[in-house]
Formats: structure tokens, sequence, C-alpha cells
């Protein structure tokens, strides 16, 4: 399934995707923020997002996809996909530092929406994206990405 099918199969037409320096911090939060850094791929392994610090924040950028040929898939505007930042503006949410609200974009149609991500356990990354309420939303797992990638962000 390619990033643009998955889009288009959930949430309403819009699939929720969410990335490298480990973050140090003595906080539970912190402790918390620095479980999100790093490479992840998603659920349907079809992308490997970077999730890092962006100043105050923590944002991620897609960084790896599938796809075939040369051709590099497209947002909604026509730019290439590859290096575009779909997770902004994530802040700890909770008391314990356990969960971060912020937003994701939908690549196809320029929509964005809120999404919280957590992390349950080691190397395994929860990312809820959702219209109003997490009530109405999606939950992707997504897990540590150890790979490598190609030129123009191609997985292999």
């Amino acid at each position: 399934m390619t990033i643009k099918t998955a889009w288009t199969a959930s949430l309403f037409g819009a699939f929720l995707l969410s990335a490298s320096i480990p973050a140090s911090g003595q906080t539970k939060a912190g402790t918390q923020e620095s479980a999100f850094m790093g490479y992840w791929l998603s659920q349907g392994h079809d992308g490997v997002f970077r999730i890092g610090k962006c100043g105050e924040t923590v944002c991620g950028q897609l960084v790896g996809l599938s796809y075939q040929g040369d051709d590099v898939p497209r947002d909604y505007k026509g730019r290439s996909e590859c290096g575009l930042q779909m997770l902004t503006d994530f802040r700890q949410s909770s008391d314990d530092g356990s969960r971060w609200n912020g937003k994701i974009l939908d690549p196809d149609s320029g929509r964005v929406y809120q999404a919280q991500i957590w992390s349950p356990q080691k190397d395994v990354l929860k990312l809820r994206g959702y219209i109003g309420l997490p009530l109405f939303g999606e939950t992707q797992t997504w897990t540590r990405y150890r790979g490598t990638l190609g030129p123009v962000c191609k997985m292999p």
C-alpha cells in the first residue's frame, strides 16, 4: 500500500502520519520526550519519519518512502514528500509527560489535524490523529527504524 493510498483509506480520507538527536532531560517529561526521538517506521511500512527537537517543541519529517521508479511521491501542491515536515508543535500534555499533543499534516489535502504521540514501551510509538476529540480518530503503531535509506528518501 502506498502512502497516498493509506491516507485515503483512513480517518475520513486522511491517513494521519506522524521524527534525531535525543534530548537529555532529568524529568519524566524529558525522559519520555527522548523516547520519541529517532527514526520510526510507519504502521503500513511505507514511510520512515525522523522525530526530533524543533526549538521548544517536537516535530517530525518524512525521510523515507516506499515507491517504485524514480518519481518521488508528491504532496497536494506538487512538491516532493521527501523531507516534508508532517508532525509539528508537539508539546507535553500530561502531568507525567507520557503524552504529547501536536499537529499532523495530510500531504494529499494540505489539511492539518490534531494528534497525540506516546511510547507505551521501548521502540514502540503510538500516534493518534483526530478531528476535534481523540475519540474521533485513529491510532497507529510505529516501530523504531534501524534500516538504511537510499537517495531521495527511497526505502530499500
